[in-house]
């Protein structure tokens, strides 16, 4: 597909693979595809669209300072990303109806436990919009780190300004809150702490 975008500049066709794209690929290479576009194509209606979305990748690009936001907690309370400097944090951004969401948490609680100790924490972002089922499933899933949520779903804030637009979705961030990592789940998000908190 990648191959098929380089090669027919002016095709429609090539919009909507680099849209198939956004999540498998880093900023870069998908602004240089996008970049290599017809003009006609970059400035149709869905062209600008991908060019917004672009934007926000870029903004929290690998090596991008985080963009800080503030969310209540599960007790009301206001909490920033930025309050969370000079450790390692997770970013993740989740839901309680989400089903990839809640299979993918036991990999996060056991990732949270084994690297707790060594300054790394999580910060749970939730786009739920009905607070009694969302802390009943931070309960259930025995989510132990501190939870967010503005409680307006997709028009959350936080994953507005992340350009969230598919969850389960993360961002690591290193201490001076810098973006080092998209997306690890599993045993990639084990590989990756255990690479950097030695």
């Amino acid at each position: 597909s990648v191959l098929f975008v380089q090669s027919n500049p002016k095709s429609y066709i090539s919009l909507n693979l680099l849209k198939s794209l956004v999540y498998s690929t880093e900023y870069a290479d998908l602004n240089k595809m996008f970049t290599g576009l017809d003009t006609s194509i970059q400035h149709s209606a869905a062209g600008v669209k991908m060019g917004e979305q672009l934007n926000k990748m870029k903004a929290t690009a690998i090596g991008e300072p985080a963009i800080d936001f503030t969310a209540n907690d599960v007790n009301g309370n206001p909490v920033s990303l930025s309050s969370f400097k000079g450790k390692y944090v997770l970013v993740d951004f989740w839901a309680s109806w989400c089903g990839p969401c809640r299979q993918e948490n036991p990999n996060v609680v056991k990732a949270y436990n084994k690297y707790k100790d060594k300054n790394f924490t999580i910060l749970g972002v939730s786009l739920d919009d009905d607070a009694s089922k969302w802390k009943e499933a931070i309960d259930h899933d025995k989510l132990a780190w501190t939870q967010v949520s503005d409680l307006k779903g997709w028009k959350s804030e936080p994953a507005g300004k992340y350009g969230v637009r598919a969850i389960p979705a993360n961002f690591l961030l290193d201490q001076d809150g810098k973006i080092i990592g998209h997306n690890l789940r599993g045993e990639d998000l084990e590989a990756k702490l255990a690479e950097i908190l030695k």
